[in-house]
């Protein structure tokens, strides 16, 4: 079964996203910072990840932006779909330029979020 790595520092929100991804058929792991995914998405290899952009700086790694470099760096063709926020153009522009392939507008619905993940996991 295909894994999705769902990376929130909100709980709620990663329980949210993580119940439309097992509704979609996705076996889903979780991560509360950029540090902890980095480290879940070398440990498990993921067949994508969700991750938010703004999140607390933890070891280093500031925000989604920066563990979408670093996941990048260990795998280029990891498939990573921002979350972001109304007013975060430039944050989701940096992404991008940085590897991810998509971006998802908070709050998620479920029909936005699978037609989302089945455009970047068949790319």
């Amino acid at each position: 079964m295909a894994t999705a790595l769902v990376v929130d520092d909100a709980k709620i929100m990663r329980a949210n996203v993580k119940k439309m991804l097992i509704k979609l058929g996705y076996d889903v792991i979780e991560a509360g910072d950029g540090a902890e995914a980095i480290k879940m998405y070398e440990k498990h290899s993921p067949n994508f990840v969700t991750m938010d952009i703004t999140m607390p700086e933890v070891s280093g790694i500031k925000d989604g932006i920066d563990a979408v470099t670093e996941i990048i760096k260990l795998d280029h063709k990891a498939k990573i779909i921002m979350v972001t926020s109304h007013g975060e153009q430039d944050k989701v522009i940096r992404a991008i330029k940085a590897g991810a392939l998509s971006y998802i507008l908070k709050p998620i619905t479920f029909d936005k979020l699978e037609e989302v993940v089945m455009k970047v996991v068949v790319l």
